[in-house]
């Protein structure tokens, strides 16, 4: 990609193992896009894969002028996602899945963000439709009372779409302790710490296929992430506190 003024959104979408998919919904993306005004860049987060995912997007990228590539080392959704962050150049960070995105739910965050740092598309906020299968929802259910009880998380959802003002996250990004499954919910809980204003728009979800990673085996690797957060929260609150200064703790609105 080249182009020489900065875009108003950089949508992120982190890849593993998607040859099958990849070109197709990109495709598809960009045409949705298209019918909007927005400047924009479209950086595909690939990271370890083992099939043509990297050059099927490096391909992309040579033919479309706002499509780019960044490759990350190992299987790392979180660790892809965050160099996506560190690399994107638009003043609205715009993170996405290779299998669901939503052009309706971005024309009601960009509204949003006139207001708020964080909009969630919330799976499991009223009037949600969640149509995924249901080990699927009860895995996010119990995900979720967790980040309740455990980090006092006041919000629906951490995972799938979001729209962050990138200047307002930034250096939330660079002191994140952890990656895979759970970067983005400790980025969403230490915001909701600093007092970010946060809001959720209730999303419908349908899945388009199997999910790509066993959620018998993603489970139990999540919850071990969960549990280090919890174990080292406490130093995130004590720094809020700190830079707060006294302003009001942060608030999740639907």
């Amino acid at each position: 990609m080249n182009t020489s003024a900065e875009p108003q959104l950089s949508i992120l979408i982190p890849v593993y193992n998607e040859e099958e998919i990849l070109e197709r919904a990109v495709r598809a993306l960009i045409q949705e896009l298209a019918k909007h005004s927005w400047s924009y860049e479209l950086i595909l987060c690939e990271n370890g894969s083992r099939d043509r995912t990297r050059e099927i997007g490096a391909a992309l990228a040579a033919e479309l002028p706002r499509v780019s590539i960044l490759s990350y080392p190992e299987p790392n959704y979180g660790g892809a996602l965050r160099e996506g962050m560190r690399k994107a150049k638009g003043e609205i960070l715009v993170c996405y899945e290779i299998d669901f995105w939503d052009v309706d739910f971005l024309v009601q965050a960009l509204s949003r963000l006139e207001r708020d740092d964080i909009v969630i598309g919330s799976k499991r906020a009223a009037g949600a439709q969640d149509n995924r299968p249901f080990v699927r929802r009860l895995a996010t259910r119990g995900f979720n009372l967790l980040l309740h009880i455990l980090l006092g998380f006041k919000g629906t959802d951490t995972h799938g779409l979001k729209a962050l003002r990138r200047r307002a996250v930034a250096d939330i990004v660079e002191v994140c302790e952890t990656d895979r499954d759970v970067f983005v919910t400790e980025l969403i809980v230490r915001a909701q710490y600093l007092g970010l204003p946060i809001s959720e728009i209730p999303i419908a979800v349908h899945e388009i296929r199997p999910a790509p990673i066993n959620i018998y085996r993603r489970v139990p690797k999540a919850l071990k992430q969960v549990l280090r957060l919890w174990r080292r929260s406490r130093g995130w609150k004590a720094q809020s506190l700190a830079s707060k200064s006294g302003q009001p703790s942060g608030r999740v609105a639907a």
